[in-house]
């Protein structure tokens, strides 16, 4: 079981709602160019990932060798309208969906943590490597948002990367 992602994700779904919610409405929604995600989109596209990778952990856990597709990031957050919606409910929203994709990897039997998966065209993927992955994603995005990451490298090691980046 890999429990440093778990408690990482335990974490953030404590410390980061706050940290978001610091940031007002009107800087969330500012773009830094017109093909550039605003802090409203960027959360969004966090949104549609666990969205995802919900999916992938549930799913991965009773079948081995799964295929799942991929989905088009930019599509899904035009679709999903985040530039016009409240910065308030898109934190609540984020935190919800975390929430229920935390529940799904703490119910994942040891063994099926080996189980593989692939994702649209990739290779096979361990479903361990799929959690972490979306873990170090989530952080990337975060950190990118301007949410302050670097008190969790207690607890994580592997952010010592994200930092550096």
């Amino acid at each position: 079981m890999p429990a440093l992602n778990i408690i990482v994700l335990r974490d953030l779904l404590q410390r980061v709602p706050p940290r978001l919610r610091g940031i007002s409405n009107e800087v969330a929604e500012t773009k830094p160019s017109p093909s550039a995600w605003s802090r409203k989109e960027e959360l969004g596209h966090l949104l549609d990932s666990a969205a995802n990778n919900h999916q992938r952990i549930v799913r991965a856990q009773s079948e081995n060798g799964l295929a799942m597709p991929g989905y088009e990031q930019n599509r899904w957050v035009s679709v999903h309208g985040y530039q016009r919606r409240d910065w308030s409910e898109l934190i609540d929203t984020w935190q919800a969906i975390n929430r229920q994709l935390l529940a799904a990897a703490e119910a994942i039997p040891d063994a099926a943590w080996s189980h593989t998966l692939t994702v649209a065209a990739s290779e096979p993927l361990t479903l361990q490597f799929v959690f972490d992955d979306y873990v170090d994603h989530m952080l990337h995005h975060l950190k990118h948002i301007g949410i302050d990451v670097s008190d969790l490298k207690s607890n994580a090691p592997q952010l010592d990367k994200i930092g550096a980046a």
